[in-house]
């Protein structure tokens, strides 16, 4: 965002390049970290076009397309193949909530009919949707009748449904864990792919998680989940979502205030941020050849 409020594009190029400076895998647009609902649909369509051009084919792109009207959601689908996206995901309506799993699936139908060719990930973020339903369930029922559905974007701490998740039909489906402070968790309950709002800021940190669960080390892989977990604590003192966007200030990615409902950090604010994380030690964790210690 400009400092009036308005989308400031121009930044995203520079954000682009920082995530796969930093190996991420790919980048999830629109998302709830992106305040996808502030933006309007012509808004969306934007930042959506800019995100596939600045990644140029080198990572995958999938667009959030959720809306509370779904034939708006169809029309954000449609267009985000057009622009040549990878993939599209949706959380579901969330004033007039689908209360049944094949209402849900009935309405996911609708917005994947905008996007035939492209794979889908329903956005599963119940503390925001209010729609808690049985995800195994919803892949059994939706795997049937929604094509395109290749996986859950599954933001809740429910590890024991995440794991029946990644285990149904032998992990025919591609769930993606979505909870960052709770990333060895769901690697161990079998995530092969995670999305969340810090690893804009620090992907070295979770790589190492990542790299050291592969190798087996689980004590590395425990330090570096904790020192995950304690940075979210400082940042979620000071308001979660304006928090992560005066993070990516601090190192440099300079994304703005936040849009209104949302209130943005102010300068004295985001000082005893930075104080607050750097006690932790965070500006070391992310610089990804940094010699890997730890502050007490």
């Amino acid at each position: 965002m400009q400092a009036g409020g308005k989308l400031n594009l121009g930044q995203v190029a520079p954000l682009v390049e920082h995530l796969i400076r930093n190996e991420a895998g790919g980048i999830f647009v629109c998302g709830s970290t992106g305040e996808f609902s502030s933006l309007t649909s012509e808004e969306r369509r934007m930042t959506a076009e800019a995100f596939v051009d600045a990644a140029g084919g080198r990572v995958p792109v999938i667009i959030h397309v959720g809306h509370n009207s779904l034939e708006e959601s169809r029309r954000l689908a449609a267009h985000a193949q057009q622009i040549g996206a990878d993939a599209i995901a949706a959380a579901p309506p969330s004033y007039d909530r689908p209360a049944s799993i094949e209402l849900l699936v009935k309405s996911l139908q609708q917005i994947t009919l905008g996007a035939p060719d492209l794979s889908f990930y329903y956005y599963h973020i119940p503390r925001m949707t209010g729609v808690y339903l049985d995800m195994l369930e919803f892949l059994r029922y939706g795997g049937e009748r929604l094509p395109s559905l290749a996986g859950i974007k599954y933001t809740q701490p429910t590890v024991h449904e995440f794991q029946l998740c990644a285990e149904h039909e032998r992990g025919r489906f591609e769930i993606l864990f979505g909870t960052d402070e709770m990333l060895l968790s769901g690697l161990c309950a079998g995530a092969t792919g995670a999305v969340g709002s810090t690893y804009n800021f620090a992907a070295p940190v979770y790589r190492r998680i990542v790299e050291a669960f592969a190798d087996g080390n689980l004590p590395e892989a425990r330090r570096w989940q904790a020192a995950a977990a304690r940075m979210i604590d400082v940042i979620n003192r000071h308001r979660s979502q304006p928090g992560f966007k005066a993070v990516m200030n601090l190192i440099g990615i300079d994304c703005g205030p936040n849009r209104l409902p949302l209130d943005s950090l102010k300068a004295d604010e985001i000082e005893i941020l930075r104080s607050d994380l750097d006690q932790i030690g965070f500006f070391g964790w992310i610089q990804a050849n940094e010699e890997r210690t730890f502050a007490c």
